[in-house]
C-alpha cells in the first residue's frame, strides 16, 4: 500500500498508537496494539504509545440490558457432543497455539471519525504481516448497527 503523494509503501516502523494513518482519503487513529505487537517493537528498540480510549458508545449503553444473554454452563460440552454426533470428531486443541505462533502479525485497532451525514464512529482492526510486509483492514462489524457489514476495507 503506498503512502499518500509518495511512491514509498508503508513500513511496519510508519504505524504507532496515538497517531494517524491514511488509507484511500481516509484518516484513521491507531488506538491501540496487542501484546505480541509491543513485545515486537520493543525488541526492535521502539516503543508504542499508550493506549487510548475509545468514544463511548451512547447507543450500546441502552440496549446493554436487551442484548443481554447468559450462555448456559455447559453450552461447551453440549457444542462437543452435537460436533461428534456429526461425526465431526473433537476439536483440534493444539490449533490455537500453531495458528498463534505460525505467523508473525502486528495487531493495531484504529477509529475512524467518519464526519458526514450518516457517519459517525467506525471501528476497524489493521493487521501488518511482517512475513511480506503487507496491511490489511478489517472493519469491526456490530450487529444491528444500521449500517451495510463489509468485512474488509483493504486487503492484503
Amino acid at each position: 500500500m503506498p503512502k499518500v503523494n509518495s511512491i514509498d509503501s508503508y513500513n511496519w516502523k510508519d504505524i504507532r498508537v496515538g497517531e494517524d494513518i491514511c488509507f484511500y482519503g481516509r484518516v484513521f487513529r491507531v488506538t491501540d496494539c496487542d501484546e505480541f505487537t509491543r513485545a515486537f517493537y520493543a525488541n526492535e528498540d521502539s516503543t508504542q504509545g499508550a493506549s487510548e480510549a475509545l468514544p463511548d458508545d451512547p447507543f450500546k449503553q441502552t440496549r446493554a440490558m436487551v442484548n443481554y444473554k447468559q450462555d448456559p454452563p455447559d453450552a461447551g460440552e453440549i457444542k462437543n457432543y452435537i460436533e461428534v454426533m456429526l461425526k465431526g470428531g473433537r476439536p483440534n486443541k493444539n490449533l490455537k497455539s500453531f495458528l498463534d505462533n505460525d505467523r508473525r502479525v502486528l495487531s493495531f485497532a484504529i477509529l475512524w471519525s467518519d464526519n458526514s451525514y450518516d457517519g459517525g464512529d467506525k471501528y476497524y482492526r489493521l493487521n501488518f504481516f511482517l512475513s511480506d510486509n503487507t496491511i490489511e483492514v478489517k472493519e469491526i462489524i456490530k450487529p444491528n448497527n444500521g449500517c451495510y457489514p463489509f468485512s474488509m476495507l483493504l486487503r492484503r
